[in-house]
């Protein structure tokens, strides 16, 4: 195969590739591996730390505890106030962040080679490089649960996500991204 066809087929699935990232949400999660989870059966929301909810409206903060408490009660765990036996403190931060993307069009002329054969002359290659800025916002939410009785962190998740303008995606996303957090969660799902 030729060089020419190959080498722009490669940037184009490179440029993909890397756009990729900022489609999927990105999670990561710490235990304490001496605490039996199983032993957790209630759980209480402490609240958003250091006001960070004040970055997210109304609609929003409802979608991530709903998500959360659908994702809790799939492994067994009721929520409860007044008497639970783990709490769940969140943190969000929202950055703005701005993402390069550079595309190389090569362009050459048609004739005979050596070594070549027909088709692109080596000698009349000549490339463009186009780049382009995009603009996003880049939400990360860190979930803690601590023991009620001895208030020591005994999970932490941590969800990165490109957070999308448009209510009806945050809709869909927000507790999908949610869920893919939960299965980090050291207690699967309730059979």
């Amino acid at each position: 195969m030729k060089y020419s066809k190959i080498l722009p087929a490669f940037l184009s699935a490179l440029v993909m590739l890397m756009s990729s990232h900022f489609l999927s949400a990105q999670v990561k999660s710490d235990y304490d591996k001496e605490t039996d989870f199983s032993e957790y059966k209630t759980y209480s929301f402490e609240g958003w730390q250091k006001n960070s909810d004040e970055q997210l409206n109304e609609f929003d903060k409802k979608r991530v505890l709903q998500s959360l408490q659908s994702e809790f009660e799939a492994r067994g765990m009721v929520h409860d106030e007044d008497n639970a036996d783990a709490k769940i403190a969140l943190f969000v931060v929202l950055n703005q962040k701005t993402s390069t993307t550079a595309y190389t069009d090569f362009m050459g002329g048609y004739g005979y080679g050596p070594r070549w054969g027909w088709g692109m002359g080596a000698g009349n290659v000549s490339a463009t490089t186009t780049y382009s800025n995009d603009d996003y916002t880049e939400g990360t939410l860190v979930v803690d649960m601590y023991d009620s009785d001895n208030n020591q962190l005994i999970w932490q998740g941590i969800l990165t996500s490109t957070v999308t303008e448009k209510p009806e995606k945050r809709e869909k996303t927000i507790p999908k991204n949610i869920k893919k957090l939960m299965k980090k969660f050291p207690v699967d799902k309730v059979k």
